[in-house]
C-alpha cells in the first residue's frame, strides 16, 4: 500500500525558491519515468536549496524507501514533519519506515500522531494494523485494517491481512470474503489467490482450489506456492504423478529462494508418494 508522491503547488512556489520548485518537479517527472536515482538527486537538491520545503523532504523519503534505504528515508520523512508539523502523511510514512526497521513501539507513536492530524488517513490505519499484526494483537489489528478499508477503499492490502487474521481465528467464511475483496482490488495479488485456494481446498472444492493456484502460476510462473498448492490438490484427487511433478518443481523453487522450511514440506510430501 504505497502513498503517492506529493506534487508542488502554486502556494508552495510563492514561498519557496523557484529553483527548488523546479528540482521537485524534475524529481516527480523522473519518478513517472521510472528513473529512481535521478529522482533522488533532484529531491535532495530541492531539499538542500530550501530546507523548509516539506514536499521535497517527503518525496525524497518515498524515493529512498523505494530504493531500500530505510534510515535515510526515515530521516527525510522526519525533516518533512519538522518543516510542516501538520503533515500527516509524513508522520504516517515515518511510522511505516520505522515499523519496517523493527521498532514497533516508535512506529505506533508516529502512526497514532498521524491519525490525530488526519483521522481519515487510510495509510496510517494500514500501517498501525501491521504493528498490531506483528504483535499478534488481533482485535486492534482487525479494527485498524477495517478503518484502512474504509478510508483507502481501492487498496487490496488491508483486505488481505484481514483474511490472514480470520484464518488464524478459524473463520474461513470471513477470510474467504476478505481474500476475494483483495483480489477484486488487485487481480494479480498472488498471496490472496494462494490463500483463497487453500480455503477452497479445506472446503473440499478441489476444482476451485486448483483454479486459484493455476491463476497464481499464470501471474508469476516462478511462484512456488502455486505449485505446492496444486500438489496438495492432486494428492487429494489421488493423482500421484501429477502431484510428484509439481511438488518437485515447488521444492526446487523453494530451495533456490532459501525457503528451506517450505522445501522440506514439499520433500516430505514427495517422500510419502508411492514409487513411480
Amino acid at each position: 500500500m504505497l502513498p503517492a508522491p506529493v506534487p508542488v503547488h502554486l502556494a508552495q512556489i510563492t514561498t519557496t525558491s523557484i529553483t527548488a520548485a523546479r528540482e521537485l518537479e524534475r524529481g516527480l517527472e523522473a519518478i513517472r519515468s521510472g528513473e529512481l536515482e535521478t529522482a533522488i538527486v533532484a529531491f535532495q537538491n530541492a531539499a538542500d536549496l530550501s530546507p523548509s520545503f516539506a514536499p521535497a523532504h517527503y518525496n525524497l523519503g518515498l524515493a529512498l524507501r523505494q530504493s531500500g534505504e530505510l534510515q535515510p528515508a526515515a530521516d527525510a520523512f522526519y525533516r518533512a514533519a519538522q518543516a510542516d508539523p501538520n503533515f500527516a502523511l509524513a508522520y504516517a510514512n515515518l511510522g511505516a519506515v520505522v515499523l519496517e526497521g523493527g521498532n514497533l513501539d516508535q512506529a505506533e507513536l508516529y502512526l497514532d500522531y498521524a491519525l490525530e492530524l488526519d483521522p481519515q488517513l487510510g495509510l496510517a490505519y494500514y500501517n498501525l494494523g501491521l504493528v498490531y499484526y506483528q504483535q499478534e494483537d488481533w482485535e486492534p489489528a482487525i479494527d485498524a485494517f477495517r478503518s484502512a478499508q474504509r478510508y483507502s477503499p481501492i487498496a487490496p492490502e488491508p483486505s488481505y491481512y484481514l483474511g490472514t487474521i480470520y484464518l488464524q481465528q478459524g473463520d474461513t467464511r470471513r477470510a474467504k470474503t476478505a481474500f476475494e475483496r483483495a483480489i477484486d482490488r488487485n487481480p494479480n495479488y498472488l498471496e490472496a489467490h494462494y490463500q483463497l485456494g487453500i480455503i477452497h481446498l479445506g472446503n473440499g472444492d478441489l476444482d476451485d482450489a486448483l483454479a486459484e493456484f493455476r491463476t497464481a502460476r499464470d501471474i508469476a510462473p516462478n511462484y512456488a506456492n502455486a505449485y505446492y498448492g496444486a500438489g496438495l490438490v492432486f494428492l487429494s484427487q489421488g493423482k500421484s504423478e501429477d502431484a510428484r511433478e509439481v511438488l518437485i518443481y515447488a521444492e526446487r523453487l523453494y530451495r533456490d529462494r532459501g525457503q528451506t522450511g517450505w522445501a522440506q514440506r514439499a520433500r516430505s510430501l514427495l517422500n510419502d508418494l508411492p514409487s513411480p
